[in-house]
């Protein structure tokens, strides 16, 4: 059994509702309060937003409490870290990640060299009983994540970056202009 908070705003006040995750019949949530079983087909979670955080001297990373309750409902707490080609780390969620999995799984010898990157490199972590994860040197290492990194949500996954590499890839992007793939976007 996994205990899980859920605070809901209702009116001008907040109410704040225990859930018991039965993770052994998942996906049944009985929450203790309302006595009521609500079933959850697939949880999905959209992350967006950036966050400035620190790695610890072990190299663990403290996931912002924004989105460390939907992490834990959505896939436990379990998380994959793999590199990505633009300097960054990608954090998914594992069952977001054992999909693409499948889909790199397959590619053909042709895109062998790009398996290696994003599956070589996958690491499968957990986050702690406070909400970190250790991001492993070698993945640190890969990409130059130094102790200020950013966290930038992305959907249904994070991009994990150093701070300065960050501002540099950005500052970079936007000299060149808006490519012409989003010349019809519009807010």
């Amino acid at each position: 059994m996994t205990e899980l908070k859920s605070y809901t705003k209702v009116g001008n006040s907040v109410k704040k509702c225990i859930f018991v995750v039965n993770i052994f019949i998942f996906p049944q949530i009985i929450s203790r309060q309302c006595s009521t079983v609500i079933q959850v087909k697939e949880v999905i979670s959209v992350f967006q937003g950036v966050s400035a955080l620190n790695l610890d001297a072990k190299g663990r990373m403290s996931i912002p409490a924004k989105h460390r309750d939907a992490l834990a409902l959505q896939c436990e707490g379990r998380i994959t870290l793999t590199r990505h080609p633009h300097g960054c780390l990608l954090l998914f969620p594992r069952p977001v990640w054992e999909k693409h999995r499948e889909q790199i799984a397959i590619w053909p010898m042709s895109a062998r060299a790009w398996q290696r990157i994003f599956l070589g490199n996958a690491s499968d972590v957990d986050m702690d009983g406070v909400g970190r994860i250790l991001v492993a040197p070698e993945l640190r290492n890969a990409v130059g994540l130094q102790r200020d990194v950013m966290l930038l949500g992305m959907g249904t996954h994070f991009e994990i970056w150093d701070s300065v590499q960050l501002a540099e890839n950005e500052a970079q992007a936007i000299a060149g202009g808006m490519p012409d793939a989003l010349s019809n976007f519009s807010f």
